[in-house]
């Protein structure tokens, strides 16, 4: 993705889903730099926060979501992967944005370790945990290119496939 091409894409925000957590980071108006932003706390037995996510999209100036899609060591859904394409078809449906599911597998871990690496500690901090893996993701999305990104951009309605067939784009 060329510099002009990320620009004409405005700011995308990351959406690193969690079962306890949803991490969010954004990215700057020419789609180079991914900041970790926060982490939306979820309740246990409730809908996704897609109205959460939705307003802090808002409040960023977002032009497009990047949803992580949790899968295996082998590729395959995962339970949580299934959960976070409906996210990503509801926030492309209500919001009218784009929204692309990235490969999100070993985020976590490159997030853990870059805290590390920094000195820093991960006790207590959680939602920074999670707001630096979506960060991860979003580096990774943003380092795609624009072919690949288009191809991973998820239908508004779900009865019309992609142009890919509706693969995700991954490492």
């Amino acid at each position: 993705m060329t510099a002009a091409d990320a620009g004409a894409r405005g700011r995308l925000l990351a959406v690193d889903y969690g079962d306890r957590r949803v991490g969010l980071a954004l990215s700057d108006q020419l789609g180079m730099i991914a900041t970790p932003l926060d982490a939306i706390v979820r309740r246990p037995g409730k809908r996704p926060p897609v109205a959460e996510i939705i307003r802090r999209a808002e409040a960023a100036e977002a032009r497009g979501f990047v949803v992580g899609l949790p899968l295996d060591g082998a590729g395959e859904d995962t339970p949580r992967a299934v959960e976070a394409r409906a996210v990503a078809v509801q926030l492309a449906r209500r919001t009218g944005m784009p929204a692309y599911l990235v490969d999100e597998r070993y985020t976590t871990a490159a997030a853990l370790r870059t805290i590390r690496e920094l000195g820093g500690t991960t006790r207590g901090r959680k939602g920074d945990v999670d707001a630096m893996a979506a960060a991860v993701l979003l580096r990774h999305a943003l380092a795609l290119g624009d072919a690949a990104l288009d191809a991973a951009r998820v239908p508004a309605d779900p009865d019309t496939p992609s142009a890919d067939g509706g693969a995700d784009a991954s490492a």
